[in-house]
């Protein structure tokens, strides 16, 4: 089976872009991991002229602002809504990212995570889906914020 040449070449990628190349990685394999990001910007370069912007706006779509937290009170468990931290909402984006798209089925990981980013860029996909969900659980438990400085 033949395989597409890449028409995308990178300059050189940013701190962020090495962040996810790190979560995307399995058992150590970063070179595996490099290919897949890079095919993954390829086939995004075929829709999309700027594949690094469709990237970050990607990100930034999915980053949550609003989380909920277990706690304990009095013997009854509260979900308290939280502002979450910066470096907690790249984490989640990754992960939620990932996650969508590793949970498609019967096609290259390059080519899922491809429409997995295309789709958080436009505002849909399952990752956004996720992103929203977290957020509504944190709006309906509003009112347990007050338990937040225990």
């Amino acid at each position: 089976m033949a395989q597409k040449k890449c028409n995308y070449v990178p300059d050189n990628s940013t701190p962020l872009q090495e962040k996810f190349i790190n979560y995307l990685m399995n058992d150590g394999k970063k070179n595996v991991a490099r290919k897949i990001f890079k095919d993954t910007l390829s086939l995004i370069s075929e829709k999309d002229k700027y594949p690094d912007k469709v990237f970050e706006k990607a990100i930034t779509n999915i980053k949550p602002n609003l989380e909920v937290r277990a706690k304990r009170i009095g013997g009854a468990v509260y979900q308290i809504p939280v502002e979450v931290k910066p470096e907690r909402q790249v984490a989640l984006a990754f992960r939620w990212l990932i996650g969508a798209s590793r949970a498609g089925k019967g096609a290259p990981m390059s080519k899922k995570l491809a429409n997995e980013l295309l789709a958080a860029a436009n505002g849909e996909g399952a990752s956004i889906k996720k992103k929203e969900d977290t957020i509504k659980m944190a709006i309906a438990n509003k009112a347990f914020a007050h338990f937040a400085r225990y």
